[in-house]
């Protein structure tokens, strides 16, 4: 799988646990192993553009997701399509403002961001509760077992 990550601000990134979790969570979905993701960190002013200019809100956001070719899961007997996965964006600064009030770490915080952004390539959703339990419960099942692998 390739995964191709960039970190643009001055925070200290973990990358290579960031393209492992990627990894694992591309492999646990049944992502075809040609698939390709980016993944870019950036800081605050740079997160604020994106969100005003692709979701029209105000304000930097934690996590934003691009999807390009629109890959969905696979299953135990055929993975995805191969293509383009597409890119996940996070900011740090914000992923850390919200380990602080989640009592967790600021890298716990932006696996569940990296891994939260992926299902969203994958077309996952969380506009109404049902899609939110379905969408958090795998989520963390995702960074769990990473977590639990990764020791």
């Amino acid at each position: 799988m390739g995964v191709e990550i960039a970190n643009e601000t001055t925070e200290d990134i973990d990358i290579e646990t960031m393209r492992r979790l990627a990894a694992h969570v591309m492999t646990e979905m049944k992502v075809h192993p040609d698939a390709e993701l980016a993944i870019l960190f950036v800081d605050e002013d740079a997160m604020e553009k994106l969100h005003v200019e692709w979701m029209d809100e105000p304000g930097p956001t934690d996590v934003l997701s691009f999807p390009m070719d629109e890959l969905r899961p696979g299953d135990d007997d055929k993975p995805s399509d191969p293509g383009l996965l597409g890119d996940v964006v996070i900011c740090p600064t914000v992923a850390a403002r919200q380990a602080i009030t989640a009592k967790h770490s600021t890298d716990t915080e932006i696996r569940w961001l990296l891994s939260h952004g992926i299902l969203h390539l994958l077309g996952f959703d969380h506009a109404v509760p049902a899609e939110e339990r379905i969408m958090f419960a795998l989520q963390r099942q995702l960074v769990d077992t990473f977590s639990e692998a990764d020791r």
